[in-house]
C-alpha cells in the first residue's frame, strides 16, 4: 500500500465537500476517514429519529465522496470489525493505515475534540485542526466581541453581524442603517392563531426514504430498539440536494408567514410555518450564508415581508452564531453550571409522553414521532416546565441532546442549559424565562382540552405551570429581586398571603413527588 500522507477525519455533523479539511486534498496520497459507532448514540440515550438521520446522512455523504473520487475508509455500524467507540475505532485505523498526519475541520463538540486529540497524541500522529468556515463568525471574532462587554447579549452581537456582512442594511448619510429603520421586528411578529386555528398550512417538505435510508431505519429499529422515538414518519433531508430543495420550499411556502406565527402552537400541528432546516444546517448539508441570502432575496423581490425575513435571519445570523460563541468561549466548565442549584430528576414521562398535561403531551408526542419541536415548544413548554420544577440542568441537557434531530452539542447545550434553564446565571440571557399557564393559553388552545386550569395556582385543578411559577418566584425571590427585568414579577409575591404561599408550596411538592401529571 502506498504511503498515506493525510487522513482527513470527517464526523457525522461535518458533511460538506467544501469543508476546510479538504482544502489541499490530493486523491493520489490522501484519504478520508469516517466511522459509525454505537457509543455516539449511547453517551446520551439518543432517540431513533436522531440516530437514523445521522447514519443516513453519513452514508449518503460517503456516496458523494466516492463519486468525487476521494479515497474513503468507512466503518459501518454493523461491520464485523467495528470497535464500538470513536476513540477505539480511530486507534485501530491509525495503526492500520499509518498516515503521516491527521487533518480535520474543528468539531462542534468539546468531548469529541478532546477525544480525537488524545488518540492522535497517543498514536504520535500530528493533528491539524482547521477553521470551520461554515459560520459567519469565528470563535476568535466572538471572543473579541465578548472582551468589549461586561455582559453578553445576543442583540448587540446580531447588530454587529448585520453590519459586518451587509445583511438587510442600507446606507444613510454614509452610515449603515437597518432596512426598515429598526433592527428588530418582534412587535410585528409572534401572534397566536385565532380560535379556528391555523387553517391551511403548507405541507412539510418530505423526502421518502431511499434504499440507503430504509437500510438505516431497519438497523436502528433493531440495534437501538430500546431507545426512545419512532421512525414511521422519517422524511428528513439526508443529502445536499434534498437540503437545498427543503430550503427552496421553505422560502416559497412558509417564510412569508414565518414571523407572524413563529411563536404560535396548535395541537397536532408540529410543522406550521417553521423552516425545519436546523438539522440540515447542523449536519453541514446547508451553508448558513445561502440560507440567509435566500431569505434576504425573498424580501427584496417582494415575496416575504420584512418582519418575517428579519425574524428568520435573526435566528441564523444572530442566535445560532451567538450560541456557538458562548459554547466555545465558556467550555468546558459551562456544561457543569447549575446557578439555581436545581437537583430534581427529569420526569420519566419526558421519554414516553405519558402525561395528562395537554401542552406537554402534544410537544412530547411530536418530539418522539419526529425528533422535532419548534423553539417555543422547547423553551416555553418542555423547557419551562423543567426549569420551574427544578430539574438538574445536566439531565435536561442530556434529554434535549438525545431526542432532537438537530441536536449537536455546540448549539444544544447553551440553548438548553443557558437560555432554557438559566443554569449559567445569566450568561446567555438576561433573566429566567418563566411564565404561568396563561402564556400557553394565550399562544395555543391546549388549555381548552386540559384537565388543569391555568388561572388557578392551588387546588386539584390548578395548572402545574401556574403553581410552579409562583413556587419558583418564592424559592428564588432574593436572587430574582436583584434582576431589573424580574423585579415586577417578584413584587407580585406581595399579593400572596402566608396561607396562599403555604398552599403553593404544598401543591408544588405534590407535583415534584409525581402525584400530578401522569396520564
Amino acid at each position: 500500500m502506498a504511503e498515506l500522507r493525510t487522513l482527513v477525519l470527517v464526523l457525522g455533523d461535518q458533511l460538506d465537500l467544501d469543508a476546510s479539511a479538504f482544502d489541499d486534498f490530493d486523491s493520489g496520497q490522501d484519504a478520508v476517514w469516517m466511522a459509525e459507532v454505537a457509543q455516539e448514540s449511547r453517551h446520551v440515550w439518543s432517540g431513533q429519529p436522531r440516530i437514523a438521520l445521522f447514519l443516513s446522512a453519513m452514508r449518503h455523504f460517503a456516496q458523494a465522496l466516492r463519486s468525487a473520487e476521494r479515497t474513503l475508509h468507512y466503518t459501518a455500524l454493523d461491520a464485523a470489525d467495528n470497535a464500538g467507540s470513536l476513540d477505539a475505532q480511530l486507534t485501530v485505523d491509525l495503526q492500520r493505515l499509518r498516515p503521516q498526519r491527521l487533518v480535520m475541520t474543528a468539531p462542534g463538540d468539546w468531548r469529541v475534540l478532546q477525544l480525537i486529540k488524545s488518540v492522535a497524541a497517543a498514536q504520535e500522529v500530528p493533528l491539524e485542526i482547521r477553521e470551520d468556515r461554515h459560520f459567519f463568525a469565528t470563535v476568535r471574532d466572538f471572543a473579541a466581541h465578548a472582551r468589549q462587554r461586561k455582559s453578553l447579549r445576543m442583540e448587540f452581537f446580531y447588530r454587529e453581524q448585520r453590519k459586518r456582512h451587509g445583511v438587510l442594511m442600507n446606507e444613510v448619510d454614509g452610515e449603515p442603517q437597518p432596512i426598515g429603520g429598526q433592527w428588530n421586528f418582534d412587535s410585528d411578529n409572534r401572534e397566536a392563531f385565532g380560535p379556528q386555528g391555523p387553517g391551511f398550512v403548507p405541507a412539510r417538505t418530505r423526502f421518502e426514504p431511499d434504499d440507503v435510508t430504509r437500510d438505516v431505519i431497519e438497523l436502528v429499529q433493531t440495534r437501538f430498539a430500546d431507545h426512545p422515538g419512532r421512525l414511521e414518519s422519517f422524511a428528513w433531508p439526508v443529502t445536499r440536494e434534498q437540503a437545498i430543495q427543503a430550503l427552496d420550499q421553505f422560502i416559497q411556502d412558509r417564510l412569508p408567514m414565518f414571523g407572524r406565527y413563529q411563536d404560535a402552537m396548535w395541537p397536532g400541528e408540529p410543522w406550521l410555518y417553521h423552516a425545519h432546516l436546523s438539522a440540515a444546517l447542523n449536519l453541514k448539508l446547508l451553508n448558513p450564508r445561502e440560507v440567509v441570502a435566500a431569505a434576504e432575496a425573498a424580501y427584496h423581490r417582494g415575496h416575504a415581508p420584512l418582519p418575517s425575513v428579519e425574524g428568520f435571519i435573526r435566528q441564523i445570523l444572530g442566535w445560532r452564531e451567538y450560541v456557538r460563541g458562548i459554547y466555545w468561549t465558556q467550555m468546558p466548565g459551562y456544561a457543569e453550571r447549575n446557578a439555581l442549584n436545581a437537583e430534581h430528576d427529569l420526569p420519566a414521562w419526558y421519554w414516553t409522553g405519558d402525561t395528562d398535561f395537554a401542552c406537554l403531551r402534544d410537544a412530547l408526542a411530536q418530539t418522539l414521532d419526529h425528533g422535532y419541536a419548534h423553539h417555543i415548544q422547547r423553551l416555553m413548554v418542555t423547557g419551562l416546565y423543567a426549569l420551574m420544577l427544578g430539574v438538574q440542568p445536566q439531565q435536561v441537557h442530556a434529554w434535549y441532546l438525545a431526542v432532537y434531530v438537530d441536536a449537536v452539542e455546540w448549539v444544544e447545550l447553551p440553548n438548553t442549559l443557558g437560555m432554557s434553564q438559566y443554569a449559567d446565571g445569566g450568561v446567555m440571557g438576561s433573566k429566567p424565562y418563566i411564565a404561568t399557564g396563561k402564556y400557553i393559553q394565550r399562544m395555543s388552545p391546549h388549555c381548552r382540552d386540559c384537565r388543569y386550569d391555568p388561572s388557578q395556582r392551588t387546588g386539584d385543578r390548578a395548572c402545574p405551570f401556574t403553581t410552579l411559577y409562583w413556587d419558583f418566584l418564592m424559592r428564588h425571590e432574593s436572587l430574582l429581586a436583584r434582576n431589573p427585568r424580574m423585579a415586577l414579577q417578584v413584587k407580585n409575591l406581595a399579593r400572596l398571603t402566608p396561607a396562599d404561599k403555604q398552599a403553593v408550596t404544598e401543591r408544588a411538592a405534590a407535583i415534584r413527588h409525581g402525584e400530578v401529571g401522569h396520564a
